[in-house]
């Protein structure tokens, strides 16, 4: 009876062990799909930051010079100088 006991108990251990690896916390699905998600938030950040460099660029251009905002104003209000002809080509 006891000679049973032992092997028993190692077999119960190593399915508990088993459950923990296939469905517990921390587990190999759990896992992979943890990497996948920080893969897909790194990716969200680099393109975040990316932008926020990009607005970083264009706010320092429109405080330290002029050249930006005569820029917008000519692509958006379509601004001309004096003495300057306007000439669009469509697209």
């Amino acid at each position: 009876m006891r000679l049973r006991v032992v092997p028993l108990t190692l077999a119960l251990l190593l399915l508990i062990l088993q459950y923990q690896l296939w469905f517990g916390r921390g587990s190999i699905p759990e896992v992979a799909h943890q990497r996948d998600s920080l893969q897909t938030q790194k990716e969200a950040n680099a393109r975040a930051a990316l932008a926020n460099e990009r607005l970083t660029f264009e706010v320092n251009d429109l405080k330290e010079g002029t050249e930006m905002v005569e820029e917008r104003a000519r692509q958006e209000l379509g601004m001309v100088k004096p003495n300057e002809v306007l000439v669009q080509i469509g697209r």
